[in-house]
């Protein structure tokens, strides 16, 4: 059993987001926020329920959530630091509405979080803000949660050494496949009750086991295919651990090693990820780890088999910014964690993806996901 980690503390947090108020609405000033995101409400306040409501304004803090909530959100808040820095509003929604409603009266503007928001709901807020004039905000608490503390890290590494241990517990079963016995759906739920054995809260996202000429397909969903020997088998996996997610992705070839083009696609995805991996570094363009990866596999002749980001943010989300892309302009800066994950997908072939998190260093990176990346099981 390994020692659980010491209560992340998010004092200050809310701090930072009011200095951010003055250019929130497109570069024009809010007098508050009101955070429906439940990551971006977690990680103001560490209140993980999963229903609430924040309000934060340049002077004060409301959080709003039910009776289901009542022991747990005080106990949360208070372990996560926050202390009279928030009050807590326990009820029914009016009486949560009508809390809010207190204390937003007095604001001139109001910030809703437009990526979060649907068109009926910030109907019904502009009812219940009657007076208030209600402004579109976008990124403005993601802005902030782009660069990870040494906690935040620490849970991601843990969720990370979870996965890695569940993957070496169920890969003999992937050796032995050879009979026909073993489905992708089979070895999917083995994954996930080992990391669920292994002290994950739950899996980061629907695992993906994708074998054959399944694995040509990025984000196949485990099925009733029998994986067999000689199949390419694409494992793409997470765990959580304390709200925080890893992600990693490993692609074996069952009973053997791969020949003719897809041990070319192989060696080619390999060197790509190293190459990006070896590109992740502080000031550097999330853009240009992008082209790294792509570069490499565009000049084994397939450019256009690559059809996706080479990787994303990643936190109390499975995908959160920045983003690995083509393009992307996002400055990696020390603390910020992303994925690195090229692949190659040759339909009626199989497909090929490998994937680390690293997080950004000082001096360039370091993998948070550690499982070996020998190909034969």
């Amino acid at each position: 059993m390994k020692k659980a980690l010491a209560p992340l503390r998010v004092t200050g947090r809310m701090d930072r987001l009011r200095a951010l108020l003055d250019s929130a609405a497109d570069g024009a000033a809010v007098d508050g926020l009101l955070v429906t995101t439940p990551a971006n409400i977690r990680w103001l306040t560490g209140f993980s329920g999963s229903a609430g409501l924040l309000l934060v304004t340049r002077d004060r803090a409301v959080l709003a959530t039910d009776g289901r909530y009542r022991t747990q959100s005080a106990e949360q808040v208070a372990a996560a630091g926050v202390g009279s820095d928030l009050d807590i509003a326990i009820g029914g929604v009016p009486a949560q509405r009508e809390a809010l409603v207190g204390v937003a009266t007095a604001l001139g503007r109001l910030g809703l979080e437009a990526d979060n928001v649907s068109w009926s709901a910030q109907r019904r807020w502009t009812e219940t803000f009657d007076g208030v004039a209600l402004v579109p905000t976008s990124g403005t608490v993601e802005g902030l949660r782009l660069v990870k503390d040494g906690a935040e890290v620490a849970r991601m590494e843990r969720a990370a050494a979870i996965a890695d241990e569940a993957l070496a517990a169920v890969l003999p079963l992937l050796s032995a496949a050879a009979d026909g016995d073993l489905t992708e759906a089979r070895f999917a739920a083995a994954l996930d009750d080992a990391m669920r054995r292994g002290g994950a809260e739950e899996s980061a996202f629907e695992t993906i086991v994708a074998s054959g000429q399944n694995s040509a397909k990025p984000h196949a969903r485990p099925g009733d295919r029998r994986i067999r020997r000689g199949d390419p088998v694409v494992v793409d996996f997470g765990a959580v651990y304390d709200g925080y997610r890893s992600d990693m992705t490993r692609t074996f070839c069952v009973g053997t090693a791969p020949s003719g083009e897809l041990a070319d696609v192989f060696a080619v995805v390999g060197e790509a990820q190293r190459t990006g991996v070896d590109a992740v570094a502080p000031g550097v363009a999330a853009g240009s780890v992008d082209r790294a990866c792509r570069e490499v596999i565009a000049a084994a002749g397939w450019a256009e088999r690559f059809e996706h980001g080479t990787g994303h943010g990643v936190g109390l989300d499975i995908h959160e910014g920045p983003s690995v892309g083509p393009g992307s302009a996002a400055i990696l800066d020390v603390g910020t964690v992303v994925t690195v994950e090229p692949g190659v997908y040759l339909p009626g072939t199989g497909g090929v993806r490998v994937e680390d998190t690293l997080v950004v260093t000082e001096d360039g990176s370091r993998p948070l996901t550690q499982f070996p990346k020998e190909v034969a099981v």
